[in-house]
């Protein structure tokens, strides 16, 4: 199903929810919500709880989330009454072939990324049209020109907040009195799995706790030209 994005990008531009309303109205095709329960998830789940309460949610499970995500995650499914609710988790498998001492993440974190989000994610994407994410253009360099709706491959990307700001993000979750992530108290600003995880310090990069010390951004399921997004040297 193709469609015309920048005309979508210009009829919608930065309106979060007349976008979402839109993607979830059906004009689109399939469409679910990948959703990490990271630090800003809240907003999200519940813009897209009070559309369309009956949205496939896809949250995958790594097998390396912090406690704290899987707790979370538990608590605002319950809260926000999330009626399709789907854990993905990577094929036990291909972990014990590539990853059996779960230490894959220091020598190769690329293929731990693919062999354990991203390649979930691909096969629970099928049978969809599009996903919806919360990526923002706040979020760093490889995000500062995002647009809300996007080509992904076979998949349209829509990404409703993607205008939105730090404080934006802070005003709704209180004015909605959304429950925040519990390690946001504790510096993580941006939260993946815990080995490859780290608090922030003021003022820096959202995003600079994760993969630490490496040039790799994202994990996979965001990428540009095929390609994992790298860290750009400074």
């Amino acid at each position: 199903m193709l469609h015309d994005l920048s005309a979508l990008n210009n009829r919608f531009g930065d309106d979060a929810e007349a976008g979402l309303r839109f993607a979830l109205s059906g004009a689109l095709g399939r469409v679910a919500l990948v959703s990490s329960f990271g630090a800003e998830s809240a907003v999200l789940l519940h813009l897209v709880s009070r559309i369309a309460p009956e949205t496939p949610v896809l949250f995958i499970d790594t097998l390396m989330l912090f406690p704290e995500t899987l707790a979370y995650q538990r608590d605002l499914a319950a809260r926000l009454d999330l009626r399709d609710l789907r854990t993905i988790t990577p094929d036990r498998a291909a972990l014990f072939e590539r990853d059996p001492d779960n230490l894959l993440h220091r020598a190769d974190p690329d293929t731990c990324c693919a062999l354990r989000k991203a390649q979930p994610l691909e096969g629970a994407l099928q049978g969809f049209d599009g996903w919806i994410t919360g990526r923002k253009r706040y979020q760093g360099s490889t995000r500062s020109d995002l647009n809300m709706f996007e080509r992904d491959g076979d998949h349209l990307k829509i990404n409703p907040l993607a205008g939105w700001t730090p404080a934006d993000i802070a005003n709704y979750m209180d004015r909605h009195d959304l429950p925040r992530h519990p390690l946001v108290a504790h510096g993580y600003l941006s939260i993946g799995c815990a080995p490859c995880t780290a608090p922030v310090a003021t003022g820096e990069d959202p995003r600079a706790g994760r993969w630490r010390g490496q040039d790799k951004v994202e994990c996979g399921i965001h990428i540009a030209n095929g390609r994992v997004i790298r860290r750009q040297a400074s």
